[in-house]
């Protein structure tokens, strides 16, 4: 995942849907680099738990990161308590559970694009002025397999994971000038509360291999590390943690033929280009 240029130890994590799965797994790991964490999630009980059990570097903060007005607090108890802000991993998230579009109430509609979208932009615009007031940082938001393929079975959650892909790309060439990488990682099928228990079981029954938390926290903390930035990581059970290979989308036609715009009219647009 790139050579890795940043040392942890010392360093100030905000991790949204800290308090189980994947967050908490990778809250587990940025302490044993030396790290301080700020988790911020929603329930209460598990993340007072959480913090109780993991001692002085960690912090405990209950928002809805899909509510810009959190994020301030969100930013101000990772400075109050710790100092600032370096690293980021912005992983809340949840699914609709409704595979037709015609049955999509827009309860589920709302609640979805909350942690899935609307967390991931928010936290982006609020954890980035406090790394850049430190010299730079590392930000990593979960999308999923969903992000990179046709999931069917939920398409509003694909939605969702596609538009994190999208902005972690677009974003990167700018935080890149602020000295902030900036990454995705897409993990298949994982062993955490959005699957349950019983649908674990079913997976595993089915011989259906299902990724342990510990193996996605690895792969952002290696992210953090390193100096990669714009990519979308494919984690899948078993495997290293890869990039995904976009095709680049076919260029305009070149001036002169058939079919292309007068010269000018395409002003503006040349980063379009492939």
């Amino acid at each position: 995942m790139g050579q890795a240029g940043r040392d942890l130890a010392g360093r100030v994590a905000i991790v949204t849907g800290g308090a189980s799965g994947i967050g908490l797994a990778t809250v587990r790991r940025l302490l044993a680099e030396g790290a301080s964490a700020v988790m911020v999630d929603l329930n209460a009980v598990a993340g007072a738990g959480a913090e109780a059990e993991l001692g002085a570097r960690s912090r405990f903060v209950e928002a809805d990161v899909g509510d810009p007005a959190a994020w301030p607090r969100v930013v101000a108890e990772a400075k109050s308590a710790f100092g600032g802000v370096d690293l980021a991993y912005l992983n809340a998230g949840v699914t609709t559970g409704e595979g037709d579009i015609t049955a999509l109430t827009d309860q589920q509609y709302r609640r979805i694009m909350g942690p899935n979208v609307d967390g991931v932009v928010f936290g982006v615009r609020a954890v980035v002025p406090a790394m850049a007031a430190r010299g730079g940082g590392a930000i990593v938001a979960t999308s999923s397999l969903a992000g990179l393929v046709a999931f069917s079975p939920d398409p509003v959650y694909t939605l969702t994971k596609h538009a994190v892909v999208g902005l972690v790309r677009a974003l990167a060439p700018q935080l890149q000038e602020k000295a902030i990488t900036i990454n995705a990682v897409c993990p298949g099928m994982t062993a955490t509360p959005m699957v349950g228990v019983e649908g674990a079981s079913a997976l595993r029954a089915a011989g259906f291999p299902l990724i342990e938390p510990t193996q996605i926290a690895d792969a952002v903390v290696s992210l953090m590390k390193g100096t990669d930035t714009g990519l979308a990581w494919v984690c899948q059970a078993g495997r290293d943690a890869i990039p995904y290979q976009f095709r680049r989308v076919p260029g305009p036609r070149v001036e002169g033929e058939p079919g292309m715009a007068p010269p000018g009219e395409l002003a503006g647009w040349d980063q379009l280009r492939s």
